[in-house]
């Protein structure tokens, strides 16, 4: 180190020579304070997040509220191991989950740490209440990086020599009507994707032998792509008539990203089993599975959980959380918050003909960079640099996507409009100064 250098460059260097190498850097930002949509650096400027720490704060940093409530059960007691004693916060909150997140006449529900730990227990339920053993899931998918996370994960760099990896597993193609399209409408994009996905009971897995299908209905990491709702109501037809589960991982876009407390309620289209992580609990480590009670119920005791599921104070986070997000109003506040980012994205992508597509639901925008107007063309390089310019201006982003080409928006819904604009001010100015 030399004096010269900020604390943040400090801090970095800190890391780099103590931090394995391979937990990834993903932004460059430091922090010694957060609060609402802003993030003070530990030199002292502030900087707008449009990270929302991977989509875990759509309640603000440090909301009062939450913050209140972690102390207060801090106070009374950390850890029992909900297996050993039980506390009514785990009850709570699965009882408040149900509501807001029913699945069919009777909802059931689990608590763990980790969205990798949900998708892992909705699997092995699934596989339980089926008698079945294998997967289905999907290209561009992001599930987590445990084993069976890693396998259900498209993308290979969270994966690279990390085989072999859990068997029963099957992809099937996304259907991604921008990039695959083609000359279809979308009405017969999906029916041409729905013959795909009835040919594979053919070609690929015995449907007999499938005990779930997995799913993001609208893919994260994979580059924010909303599924063609015909399409997912043509999946759960799928399911319905070969006795199949249809499992919706929630996990990025849970919790008032979308609009709704999953993206799923925007189509209409019920899950057996779903997962959520993230925002629930602003950035305290706990997730959940969901799903009919008779689904739920199939798992056998102590086959799914562990010491940590549902920590009481993760619970009074989570719990906190919810209420602030009802107060607030924070779903209604979502579709403002996307529908100001859409608009001035559309309305700049008629001068920056790198902007392939602009995308989402709610306030979980995507933005796609491509050359040559080719969807098939991803201009990663272009998107690295933005990302880049924009922490250096004061704007924290992240990028998503096979090819890291998408740029993912994911403030905190308590953003004002003013950081709003000025968030979208930097970007604007970053991307004409890279293309």
């Amino acid at each position: 180190m030399t004096e010269e250098q900020t604390k943040s460059l400090q801090l970095l260097d800190r890391r780099k020579n103590i931090v394995a190498n391979g937990v990834g850097v993903f932004n460059t930002a430091t922090v010694k304070k957060a609060k609402g949509a802003i993030i003070t650096d530990v030199d002292g400027k502030e900087h707008i997040d449009f990270a929302g720490g991977i989509g875990v704060v759509n309640a603000g940093h440090c909301p009062e509220p939450v913050v209140k409530a972690i102390q207060e059960q801090a106070e009374k007691y950390l850890h029992t191991s909900f297996n050993v004693v039980t506390y009514e916060p785990y009850i709570q909150l699965c009882e408040e989950l149900a509501e807001i997140l029913p699945h069919g006449e009777k909802t059931k529900a689990m608590l763990i740490s980790t969205g990798a730990e949900a998708v892992e227990n909705a699997i092995k339920i699934a596989r339980q209440a089926t008698k079945r053993p294998a997967v289905i899931c999907f290209t561009e998918a992001y599930h987590g990086r445990t084993l069976m996370g890693m396998s259900l994960t498209s993308k290979v760099n969270y994966k690279f020599s990390s085989g072999p990896f859990a068997p029963e597993v099957y992809r099937i193609p996304f259907p991604n009507f921008y990039k695959y399209h083609g000359t279809q409408s979308m009405e017969e994009f999906v029916e041409t994707e729905l013959k795909r996905l009835r040919e594979s009971a053919h070609s690929m897995v015995d449907i007999n032998s499938v005990a779930a299908i997995i799913v993001e209905p609208i893919q994260g990491e994979g580059g924010f792509n909303p599924i063609p709702q015909k399409y997912l109501e043509g999946l759960r037809s799928f399911c319905d008539e070969h006795g199949v589960l249809l499992i919706f991982d929630e996990i990025q876009s849970g919790f008032c990203r979308t609009g709704h407390w999953a993206s799923w309620q925007h189509y209409g289209v019920q899950p057996d089993i779903s997962t959520y992580a993230k925002s629930m609990g602003s950035g305290l480590p706990i997730a959940a599975v969901l799903g009919r009670a008779e689904i739920m119920d199939a798992a056998e005791s102590g086959t799914i959980g562990g010491t940590y599921i549902g920590s009481p104070v993760c619970c009074a986070a989570a719990l906190a959380t919810i209420q602030l997000m009802k107060d607030e109003n924070l779903n209604e506040r979502a579709i403002y918050i996307g529908k100001i980012i859409k608009e001035r994205m559309e309305n700049f992508r008629k001068e920056c003909p790198e902007i392939g597509d602009v995308r989402g639901l709610g306030a979980m925008i995507g933005i796609e960079f491509i050359k040559d107007n080719d969807p098939g063309n991803p201009h990663t390089e272009l998107c690295a640099n933005i990302v880049k310019g924009c922490a250096q201006d004061g704007l924290i982003l992240i990028s998503a996507g096979t090819f890291k080409n998408v740029l993912r928006i994911l403030c905190p819904l308590v953003i004002t409009d003013e950081q709003l604009n000025k968030a979208l001010d930097i970007l604007e100015n970053q991307i004409r100064k890279n293309t």
